[in-house]
């Protein structure tokens, strides 16, 4: 049985890997991190140093705010960590690498296996497309979403650039601009609205004909499935960084 420690598990994500585990029979949560106790079956801590039980994997979907606890805990007592919370700066994303030197962690910034392989997809458009096609990404969310544009927008962007030797500028915004697009960026948009999950379009544009890969996530129970995948498959690693092309290669 994997021991879990569930943080943000006051939240609707937490509502949702709580779910997940409950349905997998090799995984239990032992331990919750939140502000708030919204009734949960396991006991609610609202802080690392409070916790009492001992956990196997931490699954992340908290804030940002969190990540030096978390980081700080995790590696003081070598639990594996699942971090599935987006919005990290630059900074933050650097802790993390270093953290992966004393504990096995899973980062990825869309759980989703639908969403990875759709990475692995524009990767390949690119690497065959080249540099004769504009290239442009769209993401949808909820209303309630903070971050802008979403870490899955960034993380294809990035799988997209790699093929371009990372020479690729993001453009975020072209209102202030009254000049023709340029070869050398890639377009990046952010629409809010009402209860989108989340989509990602990512467009090859050329000339005379558009290639466009798309993603839709029709429930956050996806996200959660995925985070509890990657707890699954942590157990036993040995330190380092690991994310859904991990997975997907290791099946």
């Amino acid at each position: 049985m994997i021991n879990v420690i569930l943080c943000g598990s006051g939240g609707k994500m937490g509502a949702f890997v709580a779910d997940a585990v409950s349905k997998d029979a090799d995984l239990q949560i032992v331990a919750g991190v939140d502000k708030f106790n919204n009734g949960q079956r396991f006991p609610v801590f609202d802080s690392f140093s409070s916790i009492t039980a001992d956990a196997d994997v931490i699954i992340d979907f908290s804030n940002p705010a969190l990540l030096d606890d978390l980081l700080k805990f995790a590696c003081e007592k070598k639990i594996p960590a699942v971090l599935a919370t987006t919005g990290y700066s630059e900074q933050q994303i650097a802790k993390i690498h270093s953290a992966s030197k004393i504990i096995p962690i899973f980062f990825s910034f869309n759980m989703s296996l639908g969403v990875n392989l759709i990475c692995s997809l524009a990767k390949k458009a690119a690497s065959i497309l080249g540099d004769g096609f504009d290239i442009e990404i769209i993401e949808k969310h909820h209303n309630q979403k903070l971050d802008a544009p979403s870490g899955t927008a960034i993380m294809l962007a990035n799988a997209v650039n790699s093929e371009f030797d990372d020479t690729k500028i993001y453009e975020y915004d072209r209102h202030s601009k009254r000049q023709k697009r340029s070869k050398s960026e890639i377009g990046i948009h952010s629409v809010r609205g009402g209860t989108i999950v989340g989509e990602h379009d990512v467009i090859f544009a050329g000339h005379d004909e558009v290639i466009t890969i798309s993603h839709s996530a029709q429930s956050r129970e996806v996200f959660a499935v995925g985070a509890v995948r990657a707890a699954k498959f942590l157990s036993g690693k040995a330190p380092g960084m690991y994310d859904m092309n991990s997975i997907m290669s290791f099946e």
